[in-house]
C-alpha cells in the first residue's frame, strides 16, 4: 500500500509544481506603498468597484486579473497658446498636481481607466484656461491678477474632475509669454505708474515737511512773545545782582564795584 501512495504523492506534487510554474506570475503579486488595486474576477460578477486592495502580498485565483493604480500625488507640465479678452494671442506655461481617488479607484477603472490624465484631466484643464483667460486683458494676467485667475482656474477645474473620482490638488501658471510690442507697452506703462508714485510720495514728503516747519515757527514765535512779555527791566536787573554776588563769591576773582551802570547794574572790574 505504501508503495501505490508514493506515487501519488510524487504525481501530485508535481502537478502542483507545474501549476505553480505556469501559474505563479498571476496569483502572487505585491502592491508598493502609493499604490491601490482593484480586482477583475473572470467567472465572479467581473470588475469588484467597491473593494480596494492595499499594498502588501496578495494571493488571487490565476484567472482573476488585479489592476494595479499609483495614487501618489504626480505633477504635469502643460504648454499652451491662448486668446485674451481683446483677442491677443498669449502663451502659457502651466503645471498641475493631482493624484485619483484611492476608495475610487474601481469606478474610474470602469469609466475611464489608467488613461485619466489625457483623457480627462489634459482637456478639462485647457477647456477651463481657455475660458478664464478669455475674461481678462493680457496685462492683468501679466501682473496684477495672476493670483486670482490660477485660483479661479483651479476651482473650476478641480469642481469638474471631482466627478470622475479624480483629485486636483493645485494649478500654477509658470511662465506668461506675450507678443513683445505688447509686453514692452506694459512694462512701460508699469514704469510710470511707479515713477507717479514715487513723485506723490516726494511732493506728500515736502509738504509734511513744510506743514512741520509752519509749525515749529509759529511755536518759536509764541516762545518769543512769552519771553518778551515776562523779561522786564526789573527781571534784569535782579538777576544782575544775583550774578554779581556768585561773582563775588568766587575766590580765583577780586571783585570792585563801583557805582552803577546802565539800568542801575553794578559795575564789576578787577575780574582775574
Amino acid at each position: 500500500m505504501e508503495n501505490q501512495g508514493l506515487p501519488k504523492t510524487l504525481i501530485l506534487g508535481i502537478a502542483g509544481l507545474i501549476f505553480i510554474v505556469l501559474f505563479g506570475s498571476s496569483m502572487f503579486l505585491t502592491i508598493d506603498s502609493g499604490e491601490k488595486g482593484v480586482l477583475f474576477k473572470k467567472f465572479g460578477g467581473g470588475l469588484d468597484k467597491e473593494k480596494v486592495y492595499g499594498q502588501g502580498f496578495h494571493v488571487i485565483a490565476p484567472w482573476n486579473e488585479m489592476f494595479v493604480y499609483d495614487v501618489k500625488i504626480h505633477e504635469t507640465f502643460e504648454k499652451m497658446e491662448v486668446l485674451s479678452k481683446n483677442g491677443l494671442s498669449i502663451k502659457i506655461d502651466l503645471s498641475f498636481r493631482y493624484m485619483p481617488v484611492e476608495e475610487k479607484i474601481g469606478f474610474l477603472h470602469d469609466e475611464i481607466g489608467r488613461n485619466y490624465l489625457e483623457r480627462i484631466i489634459k482637456p478639462e484643464i485647457r477647456s477651463v484656461t481657455r475660458e478664464v483667460i478669455g475674461n481678462y486683458l493680457p496685462e492683468e494676467l501679466y501682473s496684477t491678477k495672476r493670483e486670482a485667475i490660477e485660483d479661479e482656474i483651479e476651482d473650476l477645474t478641480r469642481a469638474k474632475v471631482q466627478s470622475k473620482y479624480l483629485t486636483l490638488d493645485a494649478i500654477l501658471i509658470r511662465d506668461v509669454t506675450l507678443p513683445q510690442t505688447l509686453r514692452t507697452a506694459i512694462e512701460q506703462k508699469l514704469k510710470q505708474e511707479q515713477e507717479s508714485l514715487e513723485y506723490e510720495f516726494k511732493i506728500d514728503k515736502a509738504r509734511k515737511e513744510a506743514e512741520r516747519k509752519e509749525i515749529e515757527a509759529k511755536g518759536i514765535s509764541e516762545f518769543q512773545k512769552i519771553i518778551t512779555r515776562t523779561i522786564t527791566p526789573q527781571l534784569l536787573k535782579w538777576k544782575g545782582i544775583e550774578a554779581t554776588q556768585e561773582i563775588s563769591k568766587s575766590p580765583n576773582a577780586k571783585v570792585v564795584v563801583i557805582g552803577n551802570g546802565d539800568g542801575d547794574l553794578p559795575i564789576i572790574l578787577g575780574g582775574q
